[in-house]
């Protein structure tokens, strides 16, 4: 027998479904950040002497290959999803939508400027606002359009880094280990001195990061964006039914061309760093990266039609609803863990001890998001950035 669904339950079922896609993300996001805080050679295109075992190259090809430069992308989708629900919010109120969203975008810019100069300098959430401009001034583009556009800018960008890569090759042109030794002795010199040395280095490294970050994901997230965007067009969360074939394709030829892509760019980068081959793993991984982050999508929405999965959608949501202050406040708790503002570990802890650390702090997020949301609407950093939305005072607690 067939029983329909009441509309509210089936509407908070599915927005539970997203959450739970976004609180899986913020693990994904704190397994790459992590390496930030606890190394300073992680990007420098040199490997750290100090973990060279095979157990250290291991977890490194390990978080290199399932969550480098993939999470980012998860968070990009929803962020582009989410957008054409604070629309439609917007339209149902019959409220102006613009002049909401570009104070919410100019929020997000400042809380992602003082982020990144308090507590983490390769934050994104400032280049996410500049590239939610362009969303905001593309919200009227078709489903079609939209994909187009953001399979351009991804096939663009990997056959840049490709061709990049290949003229590295061809030069036999590496990163400088001298000057890795050196700016990673300056970042834990830093980490490991003041309070002051701590925000004076995450101030003066700030504009350089948002310059590479904006290089190195900006075409990339503004794809995802726009996948997002026309995801949530065709209202794909509300009736996943309508795309299973489309979800199994995604896993039958996504998963494994997801994969060998990011096998090839994990090698690259743990093997082979600094080199043209690295810059040649980064390019195919842009161009096989969203293949694997849909392969997530795909795999987190068949687990969740499980009676495991809906254990997992009740754990991973309050996170994923409040996935702004958890991912300030990994921030906050990796300055705690590796900087003066707490127990200075930076360069103490290896690949391994990293993703141990990152499994407690984000089992310890899973437990607080719960908590905290059963007195509260929003998580803290939520809730200023409603507040500056809406030019008001939303409630606090429930």
């Amino acid at each position: 027998m067939i029983t329909s669904t009441p509309a509210s339950t089936a509407s908070s079922s599915r927005l539970m479904n997203v959450d739970a896609l976004r609180g899986f993300a913020l693990f994904g996001i704190l397994a790459v950040n992590i390496c930030v805080f606890a190394d300073g050679y992680y990007g420098s295109g040199v490997a750290n002497p100090h973990f060279d075992s095979w157990l250290d190259h291991t977890a490194r090809f390990a978080v290199t290959m399932l969550f480098e430069t993939k999470f980012y992308l998860l968070f990009s989708f929803l962020f582009g999803y989410s957008f054409t629900l604070q629309l439609a919010s917007a339209e149902r109120a019959g409220r102006s939508f613009r002049p909401r969203m570009l104070r919410r975008l100019g929020g997000l810019f400042v809380i992602g400027l003082l982020h990144g100069a308090l507590l983490y300098h390769g934050e994104i959430l400032s280049t996410y606002a500049v590239l939610g401009l362009i969303l905001l001034a593309a919200r009227r583009i078709s489903p079609r359009a939209a994909i187009v556009a953001a399979a351009s800018l991804i096939g663009l960008a990997g056959a840049l880094w490709i061709a990049l890569g290949t003229a590295a090759i061809a030069s036999g042109g590496s990163a400088d280990p001298v000057a890795a030794a050196d700016n990673a002795s300056r970042m834990s010199d830093a980490y490991n001195g003041s309070i002051g040395t701590v925000a004076g280095y995450h101030l003066g490294e700030l504009p350089v990061a948002i310059v590479a970050i904006i290089g190195l994901q900006g075409a990339g997230a503004l794809a995802m964006f726009l996948l997002g965007l026309a995801a949530g067009k065709v209202e794909f969360f509300a009736d996943v039914d309508r795309y299973r074939l489309l979800l199994a394709r995604i896993l039958r030829f996504g998963l494994p061309i997801g994969l060998g892509g990011a096998a090839i760019y994990a090698y690259s980068a743990t093997m082979r760093p600094g080199t043209g081959w690295e810059w040649l793993g980064f390019g195919i991984s842009e161009v096989t990266g969203p293949l694997l982050t849909a392969s997530y999508v795909a795999l987190g929405l068949a687990l969740f039609r499980t009676s495991i999965g809906a254990a997992v959608v009740r754990g991973f949501a309050p996170a994923g609803r409040m996935a702004l202050s958890n991912y300030i406040g990994q921030s906050l708790v990796l300055g705690i863990v590796f900087t003066a503002y707490g127990f200075r570990l930076t360069g103490d802890v290896g690949p391994l001890g990293t993703i141990g650390i990152a499994v407690v702090v984000f089992c310890a997020q899973l437990w607080l998001s719960g908590w905290w949301l059963r007195s509260h609407s929003y998580g803290p950093a939520e809730w200023v950035l409603r507040a500056i939305t809406i030019a008001g005072r939303p409630a606090w607690r429930r």
